[in-house]
């Protein structure tokens, strides 16, 4: 087996706004990636290649034109990363819970006897496992921004309308599963294919949402309504249509939690619009790292030690 390389960029090397639009650049390559046996992590906060040196080779002027990138040499260094990164060490709120999803998303691709697939299993494995264990769990996930958010807009025991979730990805989903909408008096998934989104919300029998389509909200204004957008997978035509119904809805507040928001402050006017740069939301992202900052010393040593048992019983074995 040829030597194991990952190159890297992330938000700790550039700004969170130039990362994700690169990220949302390159994600469209992985599939061709992964045939010549190359992981491509790519999230919000990151573009990551993991795989054989020859496959590498020449690699950073499609992935990383123009960007200064860091290069990690060998399988115990790339698990350790990967395990941290799984963890929810290295995400923007430390701790949060979506990333190691996004990680195992990532390997699918692969074909499962490439030697980073088996790498990246248990480095995701291990990461989840210690995190657990270290209790490295944000107390400020996205979910508890966006409730201490609708909280702030809805005060004086003043009730709020309907919850409209904008996207019907993972991290909308989640967000619904975790009870932000239990203050509303109800709850709506827009989406653009009620058909394939009713199929895959079967086994949600304890949660009643209704589904709608775009362009059937803001038929009248709500103003103690809240919407959340929780989709990336926005193009122009969809952009219009979301913009024009939602200032025709006019809701107390839009919090977008896109990478790359959604809208603009200049589109939406005078509606209260909040996204993951804006200063209110960065506050509580520093509240959480200010929390779970002095884990991560404990974190990444219970992983390091996790991977070297894992190490040493694989070599027991082989002997």
């Amino acid at each position: 087996m040829s030597k194991l390389l990952g190159l890297y960029v992330d938000h700790e090397m550039t700004s969170p706004f130039a990362m994700a639009q690169h990220s949302a650049k390159i994600k469209p390559i992985a599939h061709d990636l992964a045939r010549s046996g190359i992981l491509l992590v790519t999230t919000c906060l990151r573009v990551e290649v993991y795989g054989e040196e020859p496959a590498l080779r020449n690699i950073d002027n499609t992935v990383f034109p123009g960007l200064s990138c860091e290069s990690i040499e060998g399988t115990d260094a790339i698990a350790q990363r990967l395990a941290e990164i799984a963890s929810g060490a290295h995400s923007q709120i430390l701790g949060e819970n979506y990333i190691s999803d996004q990680l195992a998303k990532a390997i699918e691709l692969l074909d499962p006897n490439v030697p980073i697939f088996q790498i990246a299993r248990l480095a995701i494995d291990i990461g989840r496992a210690s995190r657990e264990r270290q209790r490295f769990t944000a107390p400020f996930n996205y979910d508890q921004i966006v409730r201490d958010i609708m909280a702030d807009r809805f005060q004086n025991a003043e009730l709020p309308d309907r919850l409209y979730m904008i996207g019907a990805g993972m991290l909308g989903r989640e967000l619904i599963r975790s009870g932000v909408g239990e203050r509303f008096r109800s709850t709506v998934i827009v989406t653009r294919n009620p058909k394939n989104l009713r199929k895959r919300l079967r086994p949600w029998t304890d949660i009643d949402v209704a589904l709608m389509r775009p362009a059937e909200i803001g038929h009248a204004r709500e103003p103690r309504s809240v919407v959340v957008i929780a989709t990336a997978d926005v193009n122009d035509e969809y952009q219009a249509i979301l913009q024009n119904a939602l200032l025709r809805l006019e809701p107390r507040t839009i919090v977008d939690l896109s990478s790359i928001p959604v809208l603009s402050k200049s589109t939406v006017g005078r509606l209260d619009y909040v996204t993951m740069y804006d200063e209110e939301f960065l506050r509580f992202i520093a509240q959480n790292n200010k929390q779970l900052a002095p884990k991560l010393p404990l974190l990444c040593s219970d992983i390091k030690a996790t991977l070297r048992t894992a190490k040493n019983n694989r070599i027991e074995k082989a002997t």
